[in-house]
């Protein structure tokens, strides 16, 4: 028989081991500390469990676990793995401040709570959910109060001095493990959104003028950093002064226009330095003195980011994000919004390099090294292709994508075949991304698009002056895939002429530029594709033999859409997942008679098509249920070689033939649904954008692509 210290002991070891078990499993804030609330129920009884995260500015806190047995939880919405701004208390408001102050907090009763800070609303409830009674304690970690642990009852008058102490043994042991998780956490959203950062590349490569590309990078962006307006800002030609060149704004308000002087802000010295300005509080902290400041206050803009565009060590403009909230952002918003006009500098400087370039003809050289960095990044940051990352549950398809998978760590050239649509390129790049040759360029190439005028200049590159438009050095596919892989989609589409030239390089691993005579060394893994019988191809004579034996080493095929079974319904829900969130529909789904139509469709234009499909019924779709009808697959004549085929009947003598009905393509069908949403809403574009389930940004993109811009 354990002595009464002795059992209190074993009792917090147990709490202890049943704490570190729980952090093996996934976190879920509701279910985490079911088996720790069972283990310290000898030490203090209880029915709820509750643990608290201060926030490091002391301001606000999260609700870090809590454990509520049979009852609703009282936090949902304001866990601290939700990281989101918009659920954290205020510690002022809360009757758990004297806690976090390093005291203790002993309710008696709450329904006459005697003494006790308790204002109505808390009271109303605590009552709701039957909770009587409570004690709550601080929780230390490195030397500061981390947050507090509670504990509460369905029975009043349940709690003294005595159980305080027993929560205080409890908070001082799991104080480091609570701050462990949520460092563990942080640093994983941390990368998360450091890596979506990364995709912003692409984006910023897309166009010479960043202005044109800001709604498409505000889009990007606002899932990473949230904001109610954003605004790039950069010096204009003579230095003086800082010109706006977008303007992503979502709550419709007008940025500060035209130019801003240095001194117009309070922030300008900080930002002269290199700093980046984290305002919890604009009404707080900034100057109404200033013309800057006096503008971002009238906005009612509460929280702001502003981020120096440092180019060496000159400051050159700023990256701004702000929120109507107070103490929206945080230090760890800091460091992505740094990546951000890390990303930003860049494609600025590329815009001021071509702007030089087309005036003068100078800073070629300067140029080139940009793109060469820009393309770099573009490669190294794009870790997003994985063979874990493809959608299958197909017993055909994920037989290829063993193959492929088994084939990735070697050297062994790889021909990819498959209708049009089935993932090519997708299991290319998983190949590239699970081989040896992963932290080097991914280059791909359409053979049908290369005329044979310019087959050799594309593949091989050439020396400035080689021939009378080469005015600059052009590097080809093979030197710019040089030590990654490069992909030849559509190979059997090649010329006979890029045939023989491919051979060669094929059997020499050697190549010169046109115009060049210096020999370059093709280090390359060569993945091809092609849609068509490759086999039957050479049998006809257009395409070579020998070419053929040398891609197809290693051949992997890709089944059609139609016999992939039940995976049209996963890359159906992924797709509507994926362009939902950017909809604001993320909530919708399939009716049964849609989901039969996915499965009963033969899929001609296989995933391709079914993507396009999905994205229609978004757009048309009015409420949170997808429909058949909203598909628009069911009436389409299937281009299958197996679909019987039946000839017209004979016209009758003075009778026209009738004619099939038209169908409408999905880009016409998109056009006259944003048509017909503008007339509805009078022309607002708010309001429409709304109706169509898009955003503002998302909206403009579609206007201008159509035509439609007034």
């Amino acid at each position: 028989m354990l002595e009464p210290r002795e059992s209190s002991l074993a009792d917090l070891l147990a709490c202890i081991a049943a704490f570190g078990r729980s952090m093996q499993e996934v976190f879920d804030p509701q279910r985490f500390l079911a088996e720790f609330s069972a283990r310290a129920q000898r030490l203090v009884a209880h029915d709820r469990v509750i643990i608290t995260y201060l926030g490091e500015d002391g301001r606000t806190f999260t609700i870090f676990a809590e454990h509520s047995g049979n009852g609703p939880a009282l936090h949902e919405g304001r866990y601290t793995t939700d990281f989101d701004p918009s659920g954290r208390y205020i510690v002022d408001d809360s009757d758990l401040a004297r806690v976090f102050a390093g005291g203790v907090f002993l309710l008696v009763d709450a329904e006459h709570h005697p003494g006790m800070p308790l204002n109505a609303t808390q009271q109303a409830r605590l009552m709701a959910v039957g909770v009587r009674a409570g004690v709550a304690v601080p929780m230390y970690a490195s030397g500061r109060v981390i947050g507090g642990f509670g504990v509460a009852s369905f029975l009043p008058d349940m709690y003294g001095a005595e159980h305080a102490a027993a929560c205080r043994e409890i908070a001082d042991v799991i104080g480091p493990f609570v701050q462990s998780v949520v460092l563990f956490l942080r640093e994983r959203r941390r990368r998360a959104r450091l890596k979506a950062v990364a995709a912003l590349v692409p984006i910023l490569g897309a166009s010479l003028k960043v202005g044109d590309l800001l709604e498409r990078l505000g889009d990007a962006l606002h899932p990473v950093v949230a904001f109610d307006a954003m605004a790039v800002r950069v010096a204009n030609a003579d230095g003086r002064a800082l010109e706006m060149i977008g303007v992503p704004d979502t709550d419709g308000e007008h940025l500060y226009a035209g130019m801003a002087a240095p001194n117009e802000f309070s922030t300008s010295d900080h930002l002269a330095r290199g700093e980046t300005m984290l305002i919890h509080d604009a009404e707080r902290e900034l100057d109404p003195s200033r013309p800057g400041d006096a503008w971002i206050l009238a906005t009612g803009r509460r929280s702001v980011l502003i981020a120096p565009l440092l180019f060496g060590q000159h400051l050159e403009g700023y990256a701004y994000f702000a929120k109507r909230q107070p103490g929206w952002y945080d230090d760890a918003d800091v460091e992505v919004v740094e990546a951000i006009a890390a990303a930003l500098v860049i494609a600025v400087q590329h815009q001021r390099l071509a702007e030089e370039q087309q005036r003068a003809g100078a800073a070629e050289a300067r140029a080139r090294q940009l793109q060469v960095r820009v393309e770099s990044l573009r490669t190294t940051l794009d870790d997003r292709h994985d063979f874990s990352r493809i959608i299958a549950h197909a017993p055909a398809f994920l037989a290829a994508l063993e193959q492929a998978r088994r084939v990735a760590a070697t050297e062994t050239t790889v021909l990819l075949t498959g209708e049009s649509g089935t993932g090519k390129e997708i299991v290319a790049r998983a190949i590239h991304h699970a081989s040896p040759r992963r932290e080097g360029p991914f280059v791909a190439i359409n053979c049908a698009a290369l005329p044979e005028t310019l087959i050799e200049s594309e593949l091989f590159g050439h020396e400035r002056g080689a021939f009378t438009s080469a005015d600059k050095l052009k590097r080809g596919r093979f030197e710019l895939a040089n030590s990654g892989t490069l992909f030849l989609d559509e190979v059997a589409e090649m010329t006979p002429a890029a045939q023989v030239k491919l051979m060669r390089v094929l059997q020499e691993r050697q190549f010169e530029r046109v115009g060049g005579t210096a020999t370059l060394t093709a280090d390359v893994r060569l993945v091809a594709a092609t849609n068509r019988d490759l086999e039957q191809t050479v049998a006809d004579g257009r395409f070579r033999d020998d070419l053929y034996y040398r891609l197809a080493v290693f051949r992997v095929h890709l089944p059609p859409l139609r016999e992939r079974g039940s995976d049209v319904l996963l890359l159906a829900e992924h797709f509507m997942r994926e362009l939902g969130a950017k909809m604001g529909k993320g909530d919708i789904r399939l009716d049964d008679a849609a989901r039969d139509a996915l499965l009963t469709y033969r899929w001609p234009g296989n995933i391709r098509e079914l993507q396009n499909a999905i994205e229609r019924a978004l757009i048309v779709s009015d409420g949170m249920l997808i429909t058949a009808e909203h598909l628009g697959i069911g009436g389409r004549r299937e281009a299958s070689g197996d679909s019987e085929r039946s000839a017209p009947p004979p016209s009758t003598a003075g009778i026209a033939p009738s004619q099939p009905p038209r169908v409408e393509s999905l880009a016409e069908l998109e056009k006259r649904a944003i048509a017909d949403a503008l007339a509805a809403a009078n022309g607002n574009k708010s309001r429409a954008a709304a109706a169509l389930g898009l955003t503002r940004f998302q909206l403009y993109a579609r206007l201008k692509r159509f035509g439609l811009t007034e």
